[in-house]
């Protein structure tokens, strides 16, 4: 900038003193727009360095909060990218598999029903077993889930949690799967 200014103060010299010259005299309108446009650039040019000096003065917190933040947001992305390694390579292969499909041929087995199934009411009331919960091991034995027996049952899942823990501890089961078959050991359900 200033190599500018030293160049426009040489080229406005050369022409002021153009008289002791052999050079044809400049007209006294190029003389005031040369001294016009010289004045103009020096008043531009520390309008410009005030400018800038009050920018970083006034604002210097800022400037400095800003280029903190640049460096960590570079070291952060530089570590995010160290950490999690490279990215992932996706490879698709064509493999066959051989896939075997079920057939269900259907059987007709005559199966001859002599008796009803009667609960054992000794053994129920034996267990102190409710009503509820005897509703309740009859769906477990259908394979339904808690939110299922809910949702026929009219209840909240929690309600069958309750039911199932305390028939649980009733029949000395640790598994649904062994609950059913105590309870059919027992006469409880079909």
């Amino acid at each position: 900038m200033l190599g500018i200014c030293r160049r426009f103060i040489e080229f406005a010299r050369l022409i002021l003193s153009a008289k002791h010259t052999h050079q044809p005299r400049p007209t006294r309108l190029s003389r005031s727009i040369l001294i016009f446009g010289l004045i103009a650039g020096v008043t531009i040019t520390v309008m410009r360095l005030i400018e800038y000096r009050w920018l970083v003065v006034s604002h210097s917190v800022e400037i400095y909060g800003g280029l903190v933040a640049a460096v960590f947001a570079g070291v952060g992305i530089w570590l995010g990218q160290r950490i999690t390694g490279r990215k992932e390579r996706i490879v698709v292969r064509k493999v066959e598999v051989p896939i075997a499909v079920p057939v269900e041929i259907p059987v007709a087995v005559p199966v001859e029903v002599t008796e009803t199934f009667t609960r054992n009411e000794q053994r129920v009331a034996e267990l102190g077993i409710t009503p509820r919960e005897l509703e309740i091991l009859e769906k477990i034995a259908e394979g339904l889930s808690n939110r299922e027996i809910a949702d026929r049952l009219f209840v909240s899942e929690n309600t069958v949690k309750t039911h199932v823990k305390r028939l649980f501890d009733k029949l000395g089961a640790r598994r649904r799967t062994q609950a059913v078959q105590i309870g059919k050991a027992a006469g409880l359900i079909e």
